[in-house]
């Protein structure tokens, strides 16, 4: 189906300071956060036309270029210009320093129309916005501002983001990047960044050091790329994402002055995670657009490609597939926009919600790209077709800017610890009841009540948005599950107290339930807005609802069964077993060996005598290599 924007209305207020994505775990919608779905602004509406429309035509006859950055793994300065002279590097740089402020919405809008055509165009823009010059909007000095912001806006200068060094990706906050205070305020700096996008063509670039002040461990600076001591390695080769720019920075006993420094010393670490939350809508944006050029090329070849005398479009597994694509690519993006609503509408708070809708468009893109390139079957396979570029090049998305790994951690955690915080102040008021009546019986009260109405379903917080009658239908799904989350987050914290934070395995589950729910509410508000609206593709989008609810539910379902009943102690015997021995001294690979074993005689009915007879019938007898049926070679 297709995806139309926002109408332009006038949007209610939020409750800014809270979290749509942690109150789930309190058995909470903050349904005024999502009801209704979020409107693009008009001004951004009106530009966003004439932005898609000039993107399109500079790069839809541009295919064979594209594809030759890519085998070369560089974009050519000429295109870089192109990029500049197009206004793209200042796309949400206030107008006053000569960009055009667009809303976080427009923003991740702008970068899924760059993603249907090339992933590397939209990370050479997105890597500049998104996180290399984010930091300067968000924590820079009005003098900072004015003094980089125009040449950032312009293209003179293109920004990277220089956190990730070797031994320090996930675990940001163990890097060895120094920076030492100098006696005039200045400040050396010395290390390497590697893996930096942007990094071979950038003049500017926010860097984090450890300075291990009385302030606190970590700063952020602002520093040139024409300054004595900076320099950057060669492109590296990468799997996919070739023609964006990806090299190490290294900083030898560079000196930056004071008013480089970005953000309070010593708090650069939470300038980090403010500019990477911020700048998730992008890549958001960007797996949207991907995945509706993926939708466009898989039903072209499904309509095009015939088998047994039909178009397989006409067979019900590539249907399947088409249908699946369709769904998440709606879902991501009802995501993805009400993040960026949340942002632009003042949030304080939008931190797991951001996290939230990385982790399910960078995945959602992955498994249609994986499918696009099965329907296109071997045609999918050859480089001539863009299937294969596609694959490579969206495996990166849920590698940076976090993983999604640690990204669920961080889901799981935040939303655990407001649970924690209650059950703390619970045990504290069963503590203060004779000392303090009134608050300790009121804490009680509290807590005791919504206890009980996750217990009976009387009271239970529902969605009073008015639905349609097939949405309400949907809309009990998400308030059912909001309140196992609830009951889990609670039970999980009760059976592990501090020590939840090495139950990674439970951690995943409460996180993936907490996705489902936040993107089917997201999903939800969207179709009852077009349905609202009349909108020609409301009954799809109705649909789409519909089916996203009955699969979130089974999952959401699988995983609180999970919390309970699970194989987790197995997973970690298994995991622990391989680890601590070599790979060939394994006991897969012991038992490997016993069932290759060539047979020692032949049995009165002619058959091989096997060593380990109960496995005899997983083996294949081949006599030239006696090989696994489980694929065990080599």
């Amino acid at each position: 189906m297709s995806t139309p924007l926002p109408a332009t209305t006038e949007q209610p207020a939020l409750r800014s300071d809270d979290s749509v994505a942690k109150q789930l775990f309190l058995g909470n919608i903050v349904e005024e956060n999502l009801f209704p779905y979020p409107q693009i602004r008009a001004r951004d509406k009106d530009m966003l036309g004439a932005m898609t429309d000039a993107i399109d035509q500079f790069l839809a006859d541009k295919g064979a270029e594209l594809k030759q950055y890519d085998r070369d793994a560089e974009q050519p300065a000429e295109f870089i210009q192109a990029l500049r002279e197009m206004g793209l590097f200042g796309l949400i740089i206030p107008e006053a320093f000569g960009g055009m402020e667009l809303s976080n919405g427009a923003y991740a809008r702008v970068l899924g129309q760059t993603s249907s055509h090339d992933s590397s165009v939209s990370l050479t823009i997105g890597a500049h916005s998104s996180i290399g010059m984010k930091g300067v909007l968000l924590f820079g000095s009005d003098e900072q501002k004015q003094r980089y912001l125009p040449k950032l806006a312009s293209g003179e200068m293109i920004a990277a983001f220089c956190l990730t060094e070797s031994g320090a990706g996930s675990d940001a906050a163990s890097i060895r990047t120094k920076a030492v205070r100098n006696d005039d305020g200045s400040w050396t700096l010395s290390g390497e960044k590697i893996w930096i996008t942007n990094g071979g063509i950038a003049d500017f670039y926010t860097v984090f050091a450890r300075t291990d002040t009385p302030e606190g461990k970590i700063t952020a600076f602002l520093v040139e790329a024409a300054w004595p001591g900076v320099s950057h390695g060669p492109h590296e080769d990468k799997m996919g994402i070739r023609a964006s720019s990806t090299t190490t920075v290294a900083f030898a006993d560079v000196r930056v002055p004071p008013e480089n420094v970005l953000g309070p010393v010593g708090k650069g670490f939470k300038v980090a995670m403010s500019i990477l939350n911020s700048g998730r809508t992008g890549l958001g944006g960007g797996a949207v657009g991907g995945m509706r050029s993926l939708i466009r090329l898989a039903s072209a070849q499904a309509k095009e490609r015939k088998q047994f005398g039909q178009p397989i479009a006409e067979f019900g597994l590539v249907r399947e597939k088409i249908a699946q694509m369709t769904v998440d690519c709606f879902a991501a993006e009802s995501a993805v926009w009400m993040v960026a609503h949340l942002i632009d509408g003042g949030g304080s708070d939008y931190s797991v919600e951001a996290a939230m809708s990385k982790v399910f468009a960078s995945e959602a893109v992955q498994r249609a790209s994986y499918e696009a390139l099965q329907i296109a079957a071997g045609n999918g396979f050859m480089r001539e077709f863009p299937y294969e570029q596609i694959t490579r090049d969206t495996r990166i998305l849920s590698i940076f800017e976090g993983t999604n790994e640690i990204l669920r951690l961080y889901i799981a955690l935040s939303g655990l610890k407001d649970v924690g915080a209650g059950l703390s102040e619970l045990k504290a008021a069963v503590g203060d009841i004779f000392n303090d009546p009134i608050k300790g019986f009121g804490v009680l009260g509290t807590y005791t009540g919504r206890r009980m109405r996750e217990a009976t379903g009387y009271g239970i917080d529902r969605i009073v948005h008015e639905l349609s009658p097939r949405l309400r239908k949907v809309a009990a799904t998400y308030e059912k599950y909001t309140v196992e989350l609830s009951k889990s987050s609670d039970a999980l914290l009760r059976r592990y107290g501090k020590k939840v934070a090495d139950q990674q395995h439970a951690q995943k589950r409460l996180a993936d339930i907490a996705i489902d729910l936040f993107v089917g509410l997201c999903v939800l508000s969207r179709a009852d807005s077009l349905l609202k609206q009349s909108h020609p593709a409301a009954d799809e989008a109705v649909s789409i609802a519909e089916v996203f609810a009955k699969q979130a539910r089974r999952r959401m379902a699988r995983n609180v069964r999970g919390l309970e009943r699970n194989e987790d102690a197995m997973i970690e015997r298994l995991a622990g077993a391989v680890l601590a021995h070599d790979a060939t001294n394994t006991a897969i690979s012991r038992a490997a060996r016993v069932f290759i074993a060539p047979p020692r005689s032949r049995g009165g009915h002619g058959r091989p005598i096997w060593r380990g007879a109960p496995m005899a019938r997983e083996v294949r007898n081949d006599p030239a290599s006696h090989v696994l049926r489980l694929g065990f070679a080599g």
